[in-house]
């Protein structure tokens, strides 16, 4: 069993080193390169561009996405809305009629149909739209005026399927959340990182901008699939098509607020990026598809494996010792008072794990160093939320995360699924 956990270890430490140290090159080697495309200043006109909103039970927000929608600095007739209400059982047909009725000169239209998941809705909307391009947006964000003109120049190169913007917590309000702003704002700047390799593997359902003739010539969205955003991702990639990540774009999202609402959240994309990784595995280490198949595809199955490995060895390393002393104890009849006074400490140099507190050192500065970047290249201050917040995400959010890895384990193993 030793020799195993050890292999398991060695093995951990040197991809989570190798990543770590990777992107950190890319940084640095990568930051001052011009643009992989030529864009112009501003566009020479105005495409008709439709935009979905796919909606399930999202009548706590469903009003103020729409709104934003209705403020994008764009022309009125070159926008078209449809919201696709999936089978909602609450609100969300009722609040979605009225912002219409109110609206009348805008051009939003109301989708109803049974509850088929999101890749359906999505679906739906691009068949009826006439746009050139299409966009989706997700029922709980809400996008900056300015989104469409700055995204819009990038498809002047017509390899270009999709063009991303940075996605942020809006108002984050509890621990829980600010945790989440971090990593927002963490995971935008790695994608811009993977932007720079033709590595992005996700187009996140805030407002990402599609070309519509490219959705259609790829097959639409995956209507059988929990993470259709990434699977089209994924699908782009495998047809050597260019996804643009942006940082100067903002859209706010709205993240769970408490344990259970996140574990369902990101069971979901966890579980779809697995399955999704499985479905594409002829990319894996494949140099076909350059970086993204050397760098980015081992890096989506290997992300849970490492979450696995470090919890499992958490619970057998920190546990196996304590259940000893526990079962030492029995041998005293739990006589607490005669251990104390007999108690010592007995620290000993030579029995600490330097290799572990090497590894450990390491990933510690190279987060705080991905940090400070992070915080200029999407403009904002790390410490607007105090100190406690970014210290329970470089010590506890992983682990956090890496328990929910467990439930998508067994998830999978048992063959269970979700739509939304």
């Amino acid at each position: 069993m030793n020799i195993i956990t050890t292999a398991l270890l060695w093995f951990t430490y040197f991809i989570s080193l190798y990543f770590a140290v990777f992107w950190l090159l890319v940084f640095l080697l990568k930051t001052n390169q011009p643009e992989h495309v030529d864009l112009p200043l501003e566009l020479d006109d105005y495409p008709i561009v439709t935009i979905a909103v796919p909606a399930y039970n999202e009548e706590k927000s469903i009003g103020s996405t729409i709104e934003t929608l209705l403020s994008l600095n764009y022309p009125k007739d070159k926008l078209e809305i449809f919201v696709v209400n999936d089978g909602s059982s609450d609100k969300t047909e009722e609040i979605t009629k009225k912002i219409i009725k109110q609206y009348k000169d805008h051009n939003v239209t109301l989708i109803n149909q049974k509850n088929q998941g999101k890749g359906a809705a999505l679906n739906h909307a691009l068949k009826k739209g006439t746009g050139k391009f299409f966009v989706c947006l997700d029922a709980d964000s809400f996008v900056e005026k300015d989104a469409l003109n700055k995204m819009l120049p990038y498809f002047s190169n017509e390899n270009v399927a999709a063009v991303l913007p940075s996605l942020k917590v809006h108002k984050p309000k509890n621990l829980l959340q600010k945790l989440q702003w971090y990593e927002y704002i963490i995971n935008m700047f790695y994608k811009e990182l993977m932007g720079k390799l033709d590595c992005v593997h996700v187009t996140p359902g805030p407002f990402s901008v599609y070309s519509a003739d490219i959705l259609k010539k790829v097959g639409c969205f995956d209507e059988d699939n929990m993470t259709e955003d990434l699977e089209m991702a994924l699908r782009l990639q495998s047809k050597h098509y260019k996804i643009i990540q942006l940082l100067d774009t903002d859209v706010l999202t709205l993240s769970p607020e408490n344990i259970k609402d996140l574990y369902k959240q990101r069971n979901r994309w966890f579980k779809g990026a697995t399955l999704n990784a499985f479905k594409y595995r002829g990319m894996i280490f494949n140099p076909t598809y350059g970086d993204f198949g050397l760098i980015q595809m081992p890096t989506i199955i290997f992300s849970g494996i490492i979450a696995i490995i470090i919890i499992s060895s958490m619970a057998y390393y920190g546990l196996k010792p304590q259940l000893a002393y526990f079962y030492n104890l029995t041998f005293i009849n739990f006589d607490f008072l005669t251990l104390l006074k007999s108690f010592e400490i007995n620290l000993m140099l030579l029995d600490l794990d330097y290799i572990t507190i090497f590894v450990g050192v390491v990933m510690l500065i190279v987060s705080l160093i991905i940090m400070k970047k992070s915080e200029v290249s999407l403009r904002e201050k790390l410490t607007k939320y105090g100190s406690l917040p970014i210290v329970a995400y470089l010590l506890l959010y992983f682990l956090l995360l890496g328990f929910i890895w467990f439930g998508v384990m067994f998830d999978i193993i048992r063959g269970k699924k979700q739509r939304w």
